[in-house]
């Protein structure tokens, strides 16, 4: 199974233009709610990178999983984006056009999507991972990372899933957290909250948890 990584810009710029362009004709109308066959090709874009069961994928940079992502998180991250309060120069440009209501509809589809780990993490790695996870780093102030997250890291509201992540995925944010996340100060939001554990948390103790967390069901 391929999917388009960012490499491929000329197709990415396309994909983008006919993306941005139904979301921008769905604000000037304000719309109370939008279609089915809206949300769809939105959907059908998404895929086209997150995988077609939001998997995620390892490529040129990876891509998150999705699938069985909190909607409410989905949600808070879209507009983060939209408002570049996170950083990531092609979802920036992604998301610039949507709506409100377009947000809110995209990020309830991938709430039951469950296809397996796309890349699990080094399995040397997950029994320190674990204990990091269920009992944080006390001697460093981290709390347990399943305190927010969950006992089985499946998240809750703006709280995300991060069980199966992409485990690349989460080691990059972790050691960028403050380049790409909570970049507004005037409007300080919840990447204030990780912000000191991702400064503390040492780069072994970052793919330790990632590990943990990728490989997770």
């Amino acid at each position: 199974m391929a999917f388009f990584n960012r490499g491929s810009l000329s197709l990415a710029a396309s994909f983008i233009v006919l993306f941005s362009a139904g979301a921008v004709r769905a604000e000037d109308s304000k719309p109370a709610a939008v279609s089915p066959q809206a949300v769809q090709a939105k959907l059908v874009f998404c895929k086209t990178c997150h995988g077609l069961s939001g998997q995620g994928f390892l490529g040129a940079q990876p891509i998150p999983r999705l699938a069985g992502q909190q909607p409410e998180y989905i949600a808070y991250e879209l507009t983060a984006l939209k408002e570049h309060r996170r950083t990531d120069p092609f979802m920036n440009e992604v998301t610039k056009g949507l709506s409100p209501e377009m947000i809110q509809a995209v990020s309830t589809q991938f709430k039951d999507l469950n296809p397996p780990p796309a890349s699990p993490g080094p399995q040397a790695l997950v029994a320190a991972g674990k204990k990091i996870y269920d009992e944080g780093v006390p001697s460093e102030e981290v709390p347990p990372c399943s305190a927010c997250h969950g006992e089985d890291a499946n998240g809750a509201g703006e709280f995300p899933r991060l069980a199966g992540q992409i485990y690349e995925y989460m080691v990059r944010e972790l050691e960028e957290w403050d380049s790409i996340r909570g970049l507004d100060p005037k409007k300080p939001d919840n990447a204030a909250i990780m912000s000191p554990i991702a400064h503390k948390l040492s780069k072994d103790q970052k793919r330790a948890v990632s590990a943990y967390l990728s490989n997770l069901k």
